[in-house]
């Protein structure tokens, strides 16, 4: 199966650092996150990759190259004018003649990719997206109030939510929806879908999950053995 790897993005969250380096080259360790997510690929049987560039592209296509070093083939495509997060597909619409994967150049998982794509198979849906639970713990009292009087008082609570992961199978058919030289989000994507009562799909992931692109996340892989030879890195790329 043919992968997108999107690495576009400016990764304002993690600056002052991306002002010199594009997020997927911010090292986990001693080597950039997008070596470990085409090491992730690699390792479950994918050689056909293609990298969406933007900001600092150039960068990024020095340091991976033609992708030979991992026995994948690399090709990279080159936005002119930032096209969102989904907008990027439309510069392959001719590569991408069967069901693929998109995934954002920063992400780190364990998620068991040959289940997510049978799981995706057997849908029937244009779109399967790999999602997660994350929590959130707000930062302030929530009350609940019915007629202007207070019926629940929750103080800081915590609230869990079934999140995308940044990973997804798709069908070449959603590229039909996706106009070409205009930024045209994820969430655009969602809402037409949605609105059209078109199927998507979820698979649901428990296992590790970590966005680069958030401070937190990022140091938390920090702390984790990206060593071919550890049981972490094992783990995330089975």
């Amino acid at each position: 199966m043919k992968a997108v790897v999107q690495c576009g993005g400016k990764g304002t969250r993690l600056r002052p650092h991306t002002s010199i380096l594009p997020k997927p080259l911010m090292p986990i360790g001693a080597r950039p996150v997008l070596e470990l997510v085409l090491k992730w690929l690699r390792r479950n049987g994918v050689r056909e990759v293609y990298v969406t560039t933007g900001y600092l592209g150039h960068l990024i296509r020095s340091v991976c190259g033609d992708g030979n070093q991992w026995n994948m083939r690399i090709t990279y495509t080159q936005e002119v004018e930032p096209l969102g997060t989904i907008g990027p597909l439309s510069l392959l619409r001719e590569q991408l003649d069967e069901p693929f994967l998109v995934l954002n150049g920063d992400v780190l998982t364990d998620l068991n990719l040959n289940q997510f794509i049978h799981n995706h198979r057997e849908s029937g849906s244009g779109i399967t997206i790999a999602t997660s639970v994350r929590t959130t713990k707000m930062d302030f009292g929530v009350i609940d109030e019915t007629h202007g009087r207070v019926t629940g008082f929750r103080e800081k609570p915590e609230l869990a939510n079934l999140v995308s992961m940044g990973i997804y199978c798709m069908n070449p058919t959603i590229l039909e929806r996706i106009p070409s030289g205009v930024p045209f989000g994820f969430d655009d994507l969602m809402f037409q879908m949605i609105e059209e009562k078109a199927p998507v799909s979820v698979f649901k992931h428990s296992g590790l999950w970590l966005d680069i692109g958030r401070v937190e996340d990022f140091l938390k892989a920090q702390d984790i053995a990206w060593d071919e030879q550890s049981p972490a890195f094992a783990t995330a790329a089975a």
